[in-house]
Order: structure tokens, then C-alpha cells, then sequence
């Protein structure tokens, strides 16, 4: 802008002194002439201008509206620790999705660390990164984070995890943990003949999640008058925890026939401190649809699984990111639900690294 300014005055100065040179008038008032010409010019060209920023400033707002994000082409991917089968899966199939699609990818783990999680989130605002997939670290920690990315024009796009807000994420795409844990939980209250004592491990606490599986289970087991809740633990989603809860609980409550698990990963740990007890008329359930959990479910160590279809979620958000950065729109709901499906000894054949096939 301001060397087409310069050139625009240089211009009217040489036009004056052009105009100058051809006249018979004194020198001082052909001076005077050209710096009345300046002063004209300069005072048109500082108006073009502020109609130019003016103009350019409404552009730049529209495109914003249409093709949001940081600027960048670079998708931000974070998830809980790719320890986990199951958010490794996540991670993988957006890195690949996004790739695909032509964007430069950095996947990153926050290991449910709201404080690094906000960290992350920061890089991705100051890589200007054009768009964040994330299984967040926590229903309402991570309100602040997606928020400050949405403040930097970022749009985020959450999976498997909601949080306690709307209108701030563009998508949150959630497997349908009510309807799979009622799913498998009709299977678990037939394979235990529909009465029992039994024992429930719980994921974290501060992951909705956590509660939606819990009361699903129960809304179907406690339909039936014959079952006991003798012992409720958290396990916080980790399989060492799974383990050591259930040593304790089968210690404490050696009648128990079965054990409810908020996931695959707990369901492991509770199977291998069964196995170590000499256990195996244990039925267990977990929620998530791992290979660890499929294993399981074929020796008999596990009752049964309802996969989260993670795989499918990851792509998705991906797609609905590119779109919405292409767009300007998913055109789809925030809110998203994906069926879950009960998987046990009958169909666990068709189960592979969360995707199930007929």
C-alpha cells in the first residue's frame, strides 16, 4: 500500500513540474501550483486508501466466514494416551484421513492432562493450525481450550468425549454409549441367568462417559429383581487399576459372578485378576470393542464388548473438518451419535482393530 502511494504522488508531482515547465508563470507560483497539486493528490490518495483497507478488511471478514481456520494446513489430532489400543486407533485413522485429504498432520497425545491439554491447543493456535480433532481430557476442563481455539478462528471437532458445552465446538461425534451399554448389558444379564451378585468398575470421574455407561448398565440389570451390586470401584479407564480393584473386590466379595466394566481396558485388568484367582466362571463386560477384549471374549474370559465404532468417528470428524474448512459448514448437527454394536462369542469373528464386518 504504501508504494502504491509513493508511485501515486511521485506521479502527480512529475505531471506538476511537467505542467511547469511548459508555462510562461514565475517560478515561485509554478512551485506553489505543484505543491497545491501535491496536496490535492495526497489528500485523494489518503481517502482511496481508507476506502481500500476499508474494502479489503470486509473481504477478509467474509472469507473468514466461508473458509474459517488459522490459516494454516496443518490439522491438530489429540487424544488420550496412544498407550490405549483404542485412542491410538483414533489418532491413526485421522493422521491417515487428513493425510489423505492433503493436509499436514501433527498428532499429539495430552494423556488426560487438562493442563497439557490446553498446552496443545496453544501450540495448535500459535501453528495457526487450520482445524483440531480431540478426545478431549475432560467434560468441563476442556471448555476453555476449545474455546480459546475458537476465539483464534480454530475450529475443533471433538470425538468419542462431549463436553458441558454447546455452540463453541463445530461437531462432537460421540459413539451412542447409552444404547451399547444397554446392548451389552441384555447380553451380560443372559449369560448370568438374570441374577447374581456383582461387582461394577467405573472410568473416570470426570469423563461423561463414565456415568452415561454406568447408568445405561443399570438401567437394564436393575430391571431384573434377582441382581446385587455388592461393589463399586473406580478404575479410572486403566488396566493395572482393573486388576488391583478387582483383587480386592474378589478378596472382599468371593461370591460375586460377575463384574460391569465402563471399558475394554478395565475389563482386561478385572479378566486377568480373575485368571489369577482361578476364576473363570466369572462374567465380565467391558465397552469399547478392543482386539485385547475380542481375545478374551474367545477363550470365555470375557462375557461380551459393545464396540464404539472409533475408527469410523476419527475419519469422520476429519471429513467434517475438511468440509467445514472448504465450506464454511458440516452441514451436520453438533451433536452426533454413532451406534455401538454387541459384540460376543456369537459375532466376534467379524471384530478387527475396532472395526466390525459382516
Amino acid at each position: 500500500m504504501k508504494k502504491f502511494l509513493a508511485t501515486l504522488v511521485c506521479g502527480a508531482m512529475v505531471m506538476a513540474s511537467l505542467a511547469g515547465c511548459g508555462s510562461s508563470a514565475p517560478a515561485e507560483k509554478v512551485e506553489e501550483e505543484v505543491k497545491e497539486e501535491v496536496a490535492a493528490v495526497e489528500e485523494a490518495v489518503e481517502e482511496a486508501a481508507e476506502e481500500v483497507e476499508e474494502a479489503v478488511e470486509e473481504v477478509v471478514e467474509e472469507v473468514a466466514k466461508v473458509l474459517p481456520g488459522g490459516g494454516s494446513n496443518i490439522i491438530y489430532v489429540i487424544t488420550p494416551s496412544h498407550s490405549n489400543p483404542f485412542f491410538k486407533t483414533e489418532a491413526d485413522q485421522a493422521e491417515a484421513k487428513a493425510k489423505e485429504l492433503g493436509y499436514e498432520v501433527k498428532v499429539s497425545s495430552h494423556d488426560d492432562d487438562a493442563t497439557k491439554q490446553m498446552e496443545l491447543f496453544e501450540s495448535a493456535i500459535a501453528d495457526k493450525a487450520a482445524a483440531i480433532i480431540c478426545d478431549n481430557a475432560g467434560a468441563d476442563a476442556t471448555v476453555e481450550a476449545v474455546q480459546k481455539a475458537a476465539d483464534a478462528g480454530i475450529p475443533t471437532f471433538l470425538i468419542d468425549r462431549e463436553i458441558n458445552a454447546d455452540g463453541i465446538a463445530i461437531s462432537q461425534i460421540v459413539a451412542n454409549n447409552d444404547q451399547g451399554a444397554r446392548a451389552i448389558a441384555e447380553a451380560w444379564v443372559e449369560a448370568m441367568g438374570e441374577e447374581g451378585k456383582y461387582a461394577e468398575l467405573l472410568g473416570k470421574e470426570s469423563d461423561t462417559n463414565a456415568q452415561v455407561r454406568s447408568n445405561a448398565f443399570h438401567a437394564v440389570i436393575d430391571e431384573y429383581e434377582g441382581f446385587e451390586c455388592v461393589a463399586t470401584q473406580t478404575a479410572n479407564w486403566d488396566q493395572t487399576e482393573g486388576y488391583e480393584k478387582t483383587e480386592t473386590i474378589l478378596q472382599s466379595n468371593p461370591e460375586i459372578t460377575g463384574i460391569i466394566c465402563g471399558n475394554d481396558t478395565m475389563a482386561v485388568g478385572a479378566a486377568e485378576a480373575c485368571k489369577a484367582a482361578g476364576r473363570s466362571d466369572i462374567k465380565i463386560i467391558g465397552v469399547d470393542g478392543s482386539d485385547e477384549a475380542a481375545a478374551l471374549i474367545k477363550s470365555g474370559m470375557m462375557t461380551g464388548t459393545a464396540l464404539q465404532q472409533c475408527a469410523l468417528i476419527a475419519q469422520m470428524a476429519v471429513e467434517q473438518a475438511d468440509n467445514y474448512l472448504k465450506n464454511g459448514t458440516t452441514g451436520l448437527s453438533e451433536k452426533q451419535l454413532v451406534d455401538c454394536k454387541a459384540i460376543t462369542i456369537d459375532n466376534v469373528d467379524n471384530l478387527k482393530t475396532f472395526v466390525y464386518s459382516e
